[in-house]
């Protein structure tokens, strides 16, 4: 008996020892800068016709604060193109852009980074990552549903069940808030930044971060249609003449496909807002001028007519955005890197690979911009755009 007894001992001890050293290599081996959060869906969401396209409820991905930072929040609205059509919509109702069902765990880095070297300002705060699934920026919000598409139009109720959920976490109890959006996600960043802000009457810092979101309106008709065609298409589908999520202020001078252009928006938004994007966005590029103008930039091999289109885009974005006059409000950090989005990437914003313009990276830029120590307006003056890898 008593040999039962002491080989059960060491059989427990072993055990013992072995989940520690288990867990201490998992420590060890756990990445603070790349890790995953599985999603969190809003199944109450439902009965208030918050869904995705497909009709599933919509869901984000959270990842608590801690230490000094539990009482701090960031809130970034996911990206990922747009439909324009019944026929797109219908086929991203069966992917994760359209569908809670398909969404896997989010790899959070870059911004959302836990390591405190690589993210010193943010790195122990609230982070949420909204999932995108309307197709529509988060501004639709149609009642009827076509029966024989099963196609709901409904992100801007999306959009308010989740602020409301956060709000319930603990995000009105916030010290600093941020609310970010990156490419499709950067639109509604700006439409509901007002709309955040009121949320949050006793936080004394809140403010607005577009990421790669801000897609203008150019000038030159030819250069002008591929964003006027997809904003047509989404007023048609996700705002069916109504429009009454878009700002009274713009839909009642012009027409709701042209006001969700940012910069028709921009001048009546109170609370401050930071953008942050290529003057050569590879989005409005390949949007613009083809899939071709991708390879001529990395390669260096573009045309003098292609340079001379690509300097006409960049004059148009640069008049589009807001002024320099204020940069308390309205912040910039404008490179000339050919790339799309930076959030969450972990060569992008984060020490190791920063985009530089007049030696100062755009992590740091928008710290110092947020939290009032050097309200910046930075513009990259080169004319031509340099390769993604730059």
């Amino acid at each position: 008996m008593m040999m039962v007894t002491r080989s059960f001992q060491l059989f427990v001890l072993f055990i013992f020892t072995l989940t520690i050293v288990i867990t201490e290599c998992a420590k060890v081996t756990q990445n603070p800068d790349v890790y995953n959060i599985t999603k969190t869906i809003i199944h109450s969401a439902v009965s208030k016709g918050a869904v995705c396209l497909d009709g599933s409820p919509p869901a984000y991905h959270f990842d608590p604060g801690f230490g000094d930072g539990v009482g701090n929040w960031l809130v970034q609205l996911s990206g990922g193109g747009w439909c324009t059509n019944v026929k797109e919509c219908l086929d991203r109702a069966k992917s994760d852009l359209g569908s809670s069902n398909y969404m896997n765990p989010q790899e959070f880095q870059g911004f959302f980074s836990k390591n405190q070297s690589a993210n010193p300002e943010f790195y122990n705060w609230n982070k949420v990552f909204v999932r995108y699934c309307d197709g529509g920026s988060f501004t639709g919000d149609v009642e009827y549903v076509d029966p024989a598409t099963k196609l709901h139009f409904r992100g801007a109720r999306i959009f308010t069940v989740v602020l409301e959920e956060l709000l319930a976490k603990g995000l009105k109890n916030a010290k600093n808030a941020i609310l970010a959006g990156s490419s499709a996600g950067g639109y509604p960043a700006m439409l509901y930044c007002d709309g955040f802000r009121n949320s949050l009457p006793n936080t004394s810092r809140v403010k607005c971060l577009v990421d790669s979101g801000y897609f203008v309106h150019f000038k030159n008709t030819v250069l002008g249609r591929p964003f006027e065609s997809i904003y047509k298409g989404i007023a048609t589908l996700q705002l069916q003449g109504s429009a009454k999520t878009l700002p009274k202020s713009c839909t009642s001078k012009m027409k709701p496909e042209l006001c969700l252009f940012a910069e028709n928006i921009q001048q009546d938004i109170k609370t401050p807002i930071f953008i942050s994007m290529s003057a050569f966005d590879n989005i409005m590029t390949q949007y613009t001028l083809g899939g071709g103008i991708y390879g001529c930039i990395q390669e260096g091999t573009c045309t003098a007519s292609q340079n001379k289109t690509l300097q006409e885009m960049r004059s148009d974005f640069l008049n589009a955005i807001p002024k320099g006059n204020n940069p308390k409000l309205r912040g910039v950090f404008i490179d000339v890197v050919h790339h799309h989005t930076s959030l969450q990437k972990q060569t992008r914003w984060s020490p190791v690979k920063p985009i530089v313009v007049h030696n100062l990276a755009a992590p740091k830029a928008f710290a110092d911009w947020y939290f009032d120590r050097n309200y910046t307006y930075l513009i990259d003056e080169r004319s031509l755009p340099l390769p993604n890898d730059s």
